[in-house]
């Protein structure tokens, strides 16, 4: 079975505005190397022996085409798949793939979102994928920030206690995950063209509806969601640095 690397880099990134006015979201530069965002992906990717990614496009993607062209100067073959109007969401975007034969039944397929940063170990992800026999992996992590504080109340609605921005002691998905490529074709059942489809929120969940195996990879591993204009103001390059300096 080939495993397949898939990177979602289409979206217009309108929480990260300003900055996305300019650039793909994906490709916002990060790091005290100032390396766009998706090249830390892309050497991930690589690091770990997955070595055929495809990028799913859209906004801007001149800017991806053109810095990462075919792969080769980063010893990968990458190619790409626009985005179509007709197959809207993250989901949408996996179906366009699966559609226009970019991926397939015989693949296994780990995709990452492309506004996620992180040093998680993709061939252990991969190996407990394989060694629970599971149609879809995805990898969670408890160590989430809730991003406003939590206030506990009374039952007279007095407030007992404040806690400013607490961890969340429960696992929340990373933004990565595996899939078994024999899975496409049930979740194309529920795609609707013209309807978004989101992945978390409707292909996941069918999975787990139809009785299919998915299981949750939980890891201790670096991972951040730049995905908004205050969590790229807040994120610490010195701890890109450290954490992400192997892979460069």
């Amino acid at each position: 079975m080939k495993v397949k690397g898939v990177i979602l880099c289409g979206g217009p990134g309108k929480r990260l505005r300003p900055i996305t006015y300019y650039f793909q979201k994906s490709m916002i530069p990060i790091g005290k190397r100032q390396k766009p965002l998706l090249e830390y992906i892309v050497r991930l990717f690589k690091y770990h022996g997955i070595e055929d990614l495809t990028l799913l496009v859209g906004y801007k993607s001149e800017q991806i085409v053109n810095y990462f062209d075919d792969g080769g100067r980063f010893g990968l073959k990458i190619s790409y798949v626009k985005d179509d109007e007709n197959f809207k969401g993250t989901g949408g975007a996996l179906m366009n793939a699966y559609d226009k034969k970019f991926i397939g039944e015989d693949d296994r397929i780990i995709i990452y979102y492309g506004d996620i940063i992180s040093d998680l170990d993709l061939r252990d992800l991969l190996n407990y994928h394989e060694s629970h026999d599971a149609s879809a992996t995805i990898a969670l992590s408890k160590n989430f920030t809730i991003k406003v504080g939590l206030a506990e109340l009374g039952p007279d609605g007095k407030i007992i206690g404040f806690i400013e921005k607490p961890k969340l002691d429960k696992p929340v998905s990373t933004g990565i995950l595996v899939l078994e490529g024999r899975e496409l074709k049930s979740l194309r059942e529920i795609m609707v063209k013209g309807k978004e489809m989101d992945l978390m929120r409707d292909a996941i969940p069918h999975l787990i509806s139809l009785g299919k195996p998915v299981f949750g990879y939980l890891t201790e591993a670096f991972w951040y969601d730049v995905g908004s204009a205050e969590a790229y103001e807040k994120l610490d390059f010195n701890l890109v640095e450290e954490k992400l300096s192997h892979i460069l």
